[in-house]
């Protein structure tokens, strides 16, 4: 049994040890906004925020992230309102087939907490999420969108 802590609230998985985190988010949470793209820890589908920090999922173990806590797309939406990155996300048209995109709204919701004004230099090296639609210049501007409010 692994007693985890995700977005606030206190969830107990029966779970190995060594499952990835990916898994017991969406199999025994049921929170599925969290994608699985490569498996490896390498495309960001299943970017989370664990301590605040931008962290694939598939390539952590639930047991690793007990004590922990851990943020997915879910917490950004508030009380059936969008976040405001998640609104700047649309009104850019950053998403075509939207698969890679909950990674990385959560990347970038780490990114924008530690510089809330981030260059494009910023952006390319905290933005490391693989997007086979090429929506990068979209996302640049949805970033810098948030970044001037």
């Amino acid at each position: 049994m692994a007693n985890l802590n995700i977005n606030g609230k206190k969830i107990s998985v029966d779970v190995d040890p060594n499952t990835p985190l990916l898994w017991a988010i969406r199999d025994h949470v049921g929170l599925t906004g969290t994608k699985y793209g490569c498996g490896v820890g390498v495309c960001g589908a299943c970017t989370i925020l664990f301590n605040g920090e931008p962290l694939k999922s598939c390539a952590i173990p639930v047991s690793a992230a007990e004590g922990k806590k851990i943020e997915t797309i879910e917490s950004l939406e508030k009380n059936g309102q969008l976040s405001q990155l998640q609104q700047a996300w649309v009104k850019h048209q950053v998403p075509q087939c939207g698969y890679c995109q909950s990674g990385m709204l959560m990347a970038t919701t780490a990114l924008l907490r530690k510089k809330p004004k981030p260059t494009n230099a910023d952006i390319d090296a905290a933005i490391t999420n693989i997007c086979r639609c090429g929506t990068f210049q979209e996302v640049r501007a949805a970033i810098h969108s948030v970044a001037k409010s």
